[in-house]
Order: structure tokens, then C-alpha cells, then sequence
């Protein structure tokens, strides 16, 4: 049984391991001074490099979080690998033979086995193979007419390493045993799985498929295309969770991405494979998609290392969408995300709807080129979307779509366009500046949008709670529960918030919800705006004002405190309406009136015993 590796072999590796080109795999280096490289660092999040390396001492250093070590010790911590996959991984790289320290004291042998994740990498290396040899078998023609149709011949095929699942149940699995690998392995792999019977049988079958690489260009899962009308499953099947593949990390493309990415500055985000290939066959090999997800913060952390998207480098994102309502909800996302960016993002949207595949095979590869050289600001594109759902002939319109814009200016990063665009906003709805100003200003200070033109300040203590129960009914939704189900849309003066709280209650009421992403995603589907949609992202993530974890009694407060301006509103108009009447002309009225009163005082007595008895050590 072979034991560790001996010490002057991983000196070896050490010796003939650039450390540099094993770091340039992830992130983007550039030079420090002084013969050393920096770079944003991998392990923790920033927007300043302090990621350093030392390329004649092979080692590196991260200012920021005290991250350092050689190339073994940047694989262990970069891709999860014990210290001897890691030391095998570079050693199979270098082309050097490692020898291993027998338990008996006998003489040193190669190990016969290699860690988990080379032995799964492998096994995906030889299932390519395998796939590939299958495209060009009589039973994969309607793979092979798939590809042609979408502009691609047998050199793109090989290029991007498409395959085919044949018309069988384990011819793969079969194949793969037979190589050395262990049922074990392909179930872990994700390349097979049980049958009921016991046997094993492969994931894929029928179906045109995609090998999905990382940074490294190890390929580490596929992506299968249904190919027959009698095929039951999905149109996209993806290789399940793994231990080598995980989705949310996952970029289809980046192995021919990466370098052009670091090279030109920017990066195209587009949705399906055949993008991919259409944008890269097109002379824009920038591209990259994700792999059966949504393009999200993990995504985005691979991208900005690329980029060295750094407080003193401006890349550029460009996601392209169809210009239909999906395109349009999937750019709100985007822009939602777009805070996490340093650099620039824009939209390219493609004429009639057509995605980069669609639009190379109709118009040719200069269609492509010009649709993302065409792009516009991200923001643009949001603020156009959001005010054309409103009769900008109308006041009422006009103020309505200010409200729903405003939120989206005072996300905008840079501060110093925010003054611009608000600016064009006022003369896209063809207002005067000074309430368009007032609006974003309230939307910066988390006060709200409550943007009516009338004289007198905004109540921003009151939008400060509205925003502070959204919060605890997003975050906490089994803490909220019934309390803030009690309260009415008419509770919120502010008209976003107020979006958002129809959107818990389209989506069943905090009462009935679990938490966590799913049920925020649900709230974000259900609203109904673009500001209410990007306003819930903010909300889910934004700390409660309270610095110990919130509590029902918290809650309670929160409630009290919103309902309290609307119930005394209500006594304030009884009161005077009592006032103006005549008791005997109009007693039925008087007494139903007078009737009404006492409960409610009673009641906003309560609710003032609530708000101001508990009071938030931040608040």
C-alpha cells in the first residue's frame, strides 16, 4: 500500500511549477513592481488588489485576508483538494513520476491511486472521448442536423467537444468500467447513476451533449439537449451536484474565455451553449453562459478576478437578453447584481428578439459583432423599461413613473452620474428636475419614494418603518408571520414598499412561508415593477435595526409603529367630521360615527403602548 510521497519528489514539483501559471488559471495578474504580481484575491471578496505573488520565490500572499502559501498549498485552498491530490495534480502537469513511501519500509512505487477528484476528472476525460466517437454514429444524425441547423459544421463540433448520448441504457457506464473506473466513481461523477434493478445505468442517453470545463479546463459535468419528441425529460439536462460540479460556479465557455477576457477587458454573458459557440465562431470570443442557473454572485466573484475589476480597472460586463418580457425581467437581475461590479455594465439586445445564435445564422458573424458593440448602459435600458409602462401624457403617469424610476438612479454605483441621470430622467418624463431630484434623494436615504408633488417634506421616520417591516418579513418570515399579514397595503405610504407588500400577499402571507431564497425569489417574481423587484434584493440582504437577532417582541413594535399613523389619521377625520355635523339633522350618522370613534381610540392606544414601550437599542 503506498503511503505519503517522498519529500524529494514534491521538492520536484515544487521546482518545476510555475506558480504563476497555476494562479493565472483564476485570477488575472498584473505587474506590482518589484518583479511581483498582483491580483483580487480568490479567497475573499474585494475590489482593491491586495493578492500578491512572488514569481522567483514561488509563493503568494494576500494582504487582505492573510491567505499565502505555494502552488500546492493555492490549489488545496482554491479547488478543495487534500494535499496529495494536489501535489499529483501538478506532478501529472510537470510530467513527473512521483514515488511513495511504502508503510513496511519496502521500496518506493507509484501510488497506484490517485485522490477523488482526479480519479472523477478522469472519468469525465474518457466519457468525452466516448460521447465524441458517438456523434459521428449513424444513431446521432438528428445531433449531427441539430449543430448544422445552428450554423455549426464538424470542426465546431470537435472545437467545443460536442458529443452524443446514444440509444442505450448503460452503453457509457459499460465503457467506463471497463477502463478501471468503479461504479462508485460515475455515481459520484454524476455520469451514472442506480437503476432500480441495482445495476448501473447513464445519466444521458438520446441526447446532444456539451462538455462543461472549469478555469482549468478540466472538463467537470455536461450539458444534454433533448434531441426526440418522445424524450419525457427537460429540454436541458445538466450533470447534477457533485464533488468537482457545482452550478453556481459554473460558466460554460470560460476555458476559451478566460484569456480573451483578461486580454480585452470584458466579458458577454449570454444564455445557452449554441450563444456561445454563435458569439465565439462570430469573432467575439468574450462569451460565456451559465449551466442551468441563473447568472448570480458566485458567477459574478469568477468574472471579476478575470477582469481585475478593481477600484483602479473599469472591465466591462455585457449581458445580452431578448427584448421580450423574460429578456426584460432576466436585465432586472442583472442590474440588481450590477452593485457588485466596479466596472461598467451594459445590455445588447438583438434585433426582433433573435438570440446571438439565431441572429448569426439569419444576418452572418458582423450581426453579432455590431448587436454587442451596439450595447447600451445597463441602467439605461432598466430606467427605458420602467417608465414605458406608464401614459406619460397624464400627471398622474408622469408621477407614477418617477416613483417606480427614482429607486433605480440612487442604486446607480458611481455617485457622480446619479446627478446626471436624474437629470434625464426629469426630461425623459418631461418634469421639472427639483421633485425628480427629491424622489432619488428619498431613495438614497432609504426614506422611501413617497414622491407626490406638494409642498413639505417626506415623513422619512415613518418609510424608515415601512422598509424595517419589509425587511423582517423577508428575512423572518416565520418571526413576521401573522403580525405583518395584519397589515393593509394601505399601511404603506410609500408606493414601492407597498408593491412589495402585495407581493407577500400574492405569494400566501409571511404566515405561511419557510424563508429563505426560495421565498425571496417568489416575493421578487410576484412584484410587479422593476423597482419593487430590485428594492426586495436589497431588502433580503440589509441588516434589521436592531443589534441583537430581531425578536417577536421587535416585530410588534415595527407593526404598531406602522399602523399607528393610519388608525389616528382615521380618528383625526372622525373627529372632524363630528365637529361639522349637526347632531339632530344627522344623528344616525352622528351616532355611527361616534360609535366608530371609541374603538379606534382604544385601539391606537394599544398600538402606541406597543411602538413606544419596546424601543431598538440602534433605533
Amino acid at each position: 500500500m503506498a503511503g505519503r510521497v517522498k519529500d524529494e519528489d514534491i521538492a520536484v514539483v515544487r521546482d518545476r511549477t510555475s506558480i504563476v501559471d497555476v494562479i493565472s488559471e483564476t485570477v488575472t495578474l498584473r505587474s506590482a513592481g518589484g518583479g511581483n504580481l498582483k491580483g483580487l484575491c480568490p479567497f475573499h471578496d474585494e475590489k482593491t488588489p491586495s493578492f500578491n505573488v512572488s514569481p522567483a520565490r514561488g509563493v503568494y500572499f494576500c494582504h487582505g485576508c492573510g491567505q499565502g502559501g505555494d502552488s500546492i498549498k493555492f490549489l488545496m485552498d482554491a479547488e478543495h483538494l487534500s494535499f496529495i491530490e494536489s501535489v499529483e495534480r501538478l506532478a501529472g502537469k510537470a510530467g513527473i513520476q512521483l514515488r511513495y513511501d511504502t508503510e513496511s519500509g519496502g521500496p518506493s512505487a507509484p501510488r497506484p491511486q490517485t485522490g477523488q477528484r482526479q480519479r472523477l476528472i478522469a472519468a469525465h476525460a474518457a466519457a468525452v472521448e466516448f460521447y465524441s466517437e458517438q456523434l459521428g454514429s449513424p444513431g446521432a444524425r438528428k445531433a449531427r442536423e441539430f449543430l448544422a441547423e445552428r450554423g455549426f459544421g464538424r470542426d465546431a463540433a470537435e472545437k467545443y467537444g460536442c458529443g452524443f448520448a446514444p440509444d442505450s441504457w448503460d452503453m457509457l457506464s459499460k465503457h467506463l468500467l471497463r477502463r478501471g473506473f468503479t461504479a462508485e466513481e460515475l455515481t459520484a461523477a454524476g455520469l451514472s447513476k442506480p437503476a432500480r434493478s441495482g445495476s448501473l445505468i447513464d445519466r444521458f442517453r438520446r441526447r446532444l451533449l456539451w462538455p462543461i470545463r472549469d478555469l482549468s479546463s478540466d472538463v467537470i459535468g455536461f450539458g444534454a439537449r433533448k434531441l426526440f419528441d418522445d424524450d419525457d425529460g427537460p429540454k436541458y439536462l445538466n450533470t447534477p451536484e457533485t464533488p468537482i460540479y457545482k452550478k453556481s460556479h459554473v460558466l460554460y465557455g470560460i476555458d476559451h474565455a478566460k484569456r480573451e477576457i483578461a486580454k480585452r477587458g470584458r466579458a458577454v454573458i449570454v444564455e445557452g451553449y449554441t450563444d456561445v459557440m454563435a458569439c465565439h465562431e462570430a469573432g467575439e470570443p468574450t462569451a460565456v453562459a451559465t449551466c442551468g442557473t441563473a447568472f448570480g454572485v458566485d458567477h459574478i466573484q469568477v468574472l471579476r478576478r478575470l477582469l481585475m475589476d478593481s477600484d483602479s480597472f473599469t472591465g466591462e460586463i455585457i449581458y445580452t437578453f431578448d427584448g421580450d418580457a423574460a429578456g426584460q425581467k432576466a436585465a432586472l437581475r442583472a442590474f440588481e447584481e450590477d452593485q457588485r461590479f466596479v466596472g461598467r455594465t451594459f445590455i445588447a439586445v438583438s434585433p426582433a428578439n433573435m438570440d446571438p445564435c439565431e441572429l448569426r445564422l439569419a444576418r452572418g458573424d458582423l450581426a453579432v459583432r455590431d448587436m454587442i458593440a451596439g450595447r447600451e448602459p445597463l441602467v439605461d435600458f432598466a430606467l427605458r423599461q420602467t417608465i414605458s409602462r406608464f401614459d406619460l401624457d397624464t400627471v398622474e403617469g408622469r408621477v407614477e413613473a418617477m416613483r417606480r424610476a427614482a429607486p433605480l438612479v440612487a442604486k446607480i454605483k458611481d455617485r457622480e452620474k446619479r446627478p446626471e441621470y436624474a437629470r434625464k430622467l426629469a426630461d425623459d418624463l418631461g418634469m421639472e428636475l427639483e421633485p425628480v431630484q427629491r424622489a432619488v434623494r428619498a431613495a438614497q436615504t432609504g426614506s422611501g419614494t413617497d414622491t407626490t408633488v406638494r409642498p413639505g417634506p417626506v415623513h422619512s421616520t415613518q418609510r424608515l418603518v415601512e422598509r424595517e417591516a419589509v425587511k423582517l418579513a423577508l428575512q423572518y418570515p416565520g418571526l413576521a408571520g401573522s403580525m405583518f399579514d395584519t397589515l393593509a397595503p394601505e399601511d404603506f405610504g410609500d408606493e414601492i414598499l407597498r408593491s412589495i407588500r402585495i407581493a407577500i400577499a400574492a405569494v400566501g402571507g409571511t404566515a405561511a412561508a419557510t424563508g429563505g431564497a426560495n421565498w425571496i425569489e417568489s416575493v421578487r417574481d410576484a412584484a410587479e415593477d422593476l423597482g419593487a423587484k430590485a428594492l426586495v434584493g436589497e431588502l433580503s440582504v440589509e441588516p434589521v435595526r436592531f443589534d441583537r437577532e430581531a425578536d417577536p417582541s421587535y416585530v410588534s413594535q415595527q407593526v404598531a409603529k406602522l399602523q399607528l399613523p393610519r388608525v389616528m389619521a382615521r380618528i383625526q377625520d372622525i373627529k372632524s367630521k363630528i365637529q361639522r355635523m349637526n347632531p339632530v339633522k344627522n344623528r344616525d350618522e352622528y351616532f355611527a360615527l361616534a360609535g366608530e370613534l371609541f374603538p379606534l381610540e382604544q385601539h391606537a392606544k394599544a398600538l402606541r403602548l406597543a411602538a413606544f414601550t419596546y424601543e431598538s437599542p440602534t433605533g
